[in-house]
């Protein structure tokens, strides 16, 4: 049974990044070639709105759309919010506004960042122009932020770092761009997850069982998803399984650490009902198939914390396969 009293649950910072590319099309692509010249443009739609930014097909009809516009600059606050603490790679690295802009010619609002200085400054209504990037690539941050329409013109707004992409050959227009995604967070676990990971940090591998249906869940759920059931009873299990499902990594990635080709697997200990993802190493790719016994492959004990990554891969334990039908309901 799991003791009355538990530690603390575990939290830790979680960083997810990628680069988000994409090509632009004939539509967005008039948008941001006009960015690379700071012009801002806009489409017509059938019931003569024009949309900023523009869209490819007709909120009203469907039809494409391809009636382009140029619009103002300057523009209106429609709605805002404030925002005390910039997070990195914001526009602004100052207090500033969220807001929904629409620019003078336009009929839909354009959300962006405004260098208003403080919220008393801010107001729905006010009168706001583009302050633009000093070298436009192309891209929607070539409108650096907006600042209030009286404020003195002063220099272009400095590139942000890291600076967006726009894919072109040069002189060309731009067809392709690459925005970085990141998103940073603290990730907490349950008081449940929390003691198989501390288990993990001292060479072992923890489930719970449910009272009702007896299945061993790993990683540990506080209720059985079957039954709505408190899952009490904690389970030790082995670090040996079996393959159910696969799949060889053939293509390469950004950030890939192996070099393909490799296995990527879903691997059910001996004891537990729910199989968990990891990777199949120690053999030829092509050699890995369903029901293959494996083990895991632990490193160094200096190295290990609370994380799976504390078991490098798994490996072929060399034994039989087991029969198709001892994990026909785990696949």
């Amino acid at each position: 049974m799991i003791p009355a009293e538990t530690e603390k649950p575990l939290s830790a910072p979680l960083d997810v990044g990628f680069d988000y590319t994409r090509s632009v099309g004939p539509v967005l692509g008039r948008f941001v070639n006009a960015l690379r010249e700071r012009r801002i443009v806009g489409v017509r739609g059938s019931d003569g709105r024009v949309h900023v930014p523009p869209v490819e097909y007709d909120p009203v009809t469907a039809a494409a759309l391809s009636e382009f516009v140029e619009v103002a600059d300057e523009g209106t606050v429609v709605s805002w919010s404030w925002v005390a603490e910039p997070l990195e790679a914001q526009p602004v690295q100052r207090p500033f506004a969220w807001a929904l802009i629409r620019l003078d010619g336009a009929d839909t609002a354009l959300l962006h960042a405004v260098d208003a200085g403080s919220p008393a400054a801010m107001r729905t209504g006010m009168r706001v122009r583009v302050r633009w990037a000093d070298e436009p690539v192309g891209h929607i941050r070539d409108l650096a932020y907006f600042v209030p329409v009286d404020d003195p013109p002063g220099d272009p707004a400095p590139t942000p770092e890291p600076p967006p992409v726009a894919k072109r050959e040069e002189g060309a227009p731009v067809d392709t761009i690459v925005t970085p995604i990141h998103l940073s967070y603290r990730h907490s676990v349950s008081p449940e997850e929390s003691r198989y990971l501390r288990g993990l940090a001292e060479g072992r591998v923890l489930g719970q069982r449910c009272p009702a249906c007896g299945k061993v869940y790993l990683p540990p759920r506080g209720a059985c998803p079957t039954d709505g059931v408190p899952t009490e009873e904690e389970v030790e299990l082995p670090d040996t399984g079996v393959v159910t499902t696969f799949c060889i990594v053939n293509v390469p990635f950004l950030g890939q650490r192996i070099k393909p080709p490799y296995v990527t697997a879903y691997v059910l200990l001996d004891g537990a009902d729910i199989p968990f993802l990891h990777l199949v190493l120690g053999c030829e790719a092509s050699e890995v198939r369903m029901g293959m016994r494996v083990r895991a492959s632990w490193k160094p004990r200096e190295e290990w914390s609370t994380t799976l990554e504390n078991i490098a891969h798994f490996e072929p334990t060399g034994e039989p396969d087991a029969p198709y039908e001892t994990y026909a309901h785990h696949l």
